[in-house]
């Protein structure tokens, strides 16, 4: 093979790499807007825009589709080691990316219904650990741009402030539900919606861990500290 050619194979290459990347980040940054744009529709109450946020769900399907094509086609190009690990990662990392945006779009369904009752004071606890998330998503997406280990190691470290953030809105609700028989159903329904959130974080922290994977590959991950105790939360 000349030269010439290997180098155009090489260059091919690479140009599908960075088309792989930037379609994944563009995919994260969709979904990362679905959650803050979800989180506002719950505090204004707008129907319309909730279904609006549900409906462009579909749009971040329709890009992890398009991942795993592209995903596919690297994958026949006979890849090396490091580009093995960037397809894998890829794929994992498009995939908890389709899960934040079903979360958001879940959060934007509650909406609906939650705004079938009197506004309560708890959304703004909601919006809260919400910001949390958004923060998490954007920021493990610019440790995955950046190859930053460093970076990723701390989104998956700042998950635990989550957890902690969740738990105690959770308590919270099932104290007013105590108290109040009519809040009973917003309430659950903040309570899928916060649990939706903190599910959201867990994919951020999935996705830091496959940016150790893409960089570190098998080594082993430094432990992390877990505090979501609202399974094991009995209401006083």
């Amino acid at each position: 093979m000349s030269t010439q050619m290997h180098d155009h194979i090489v260059k091919s290459y690479d140009d599908e790499q960075r088309r792989l990347l930037n379609e994944t980040l563009r995919m994260g940054e969709m979904a990362a807007s679905q959650l803050e744009a979800a989180l506002d529709v719950v505090q204004r109450r707008d129907d319309k825009a909730a279904e609006r946020i549900i409906a462009n769900d579909e749009a971040i399907d329709a890009l992890e589709t398009e991942v795993s094509h592209d995903v596919m086609k690297l994958a026949l190009r006979g890849p090396m080691a490091r580009d093995l690990r960037e397809i894998l990662a890829a794929i994992r990392i498009a995939s908890d990316i389709e899960r934040v945006g079903d979360y958001a779009a879940n959060v934007a369904k509650r909406s609906l219904a939650l705004n079938l009752s009197p506004p309560l004071p708890h959304v703004s606890g909601l919006h809260a650990i919400g910001t949390l998330a958004v923060q998490q998503v954007r920021d493990v997406l610019v440790a995955y741009r950046d190859n930053n280990v460093e970076l990723a190691q701390r989104v998956r470290a700042r998950d635990a402030d989550l957890d902690v953030a969740y738990t105690a809105l959770f308590r919270e609700l099932l104290t007013y539900m105590m108290e109040d028989a009519r809040s009973i159903t917003p309430c659950t329904h903040l309570l899928f919606m916060a649990k939706n959130i903190e599910r959201i974080g867990d994919h951020a922290t999935n996705i830091a861990e496959n940016v150790w994977f893409l960089v570190r590959g098998e080594e082993a991950l430094p432990p992390r500290e877990k505090r979501d105790s609202s399974s094991t939360t009995a209401a006083p």
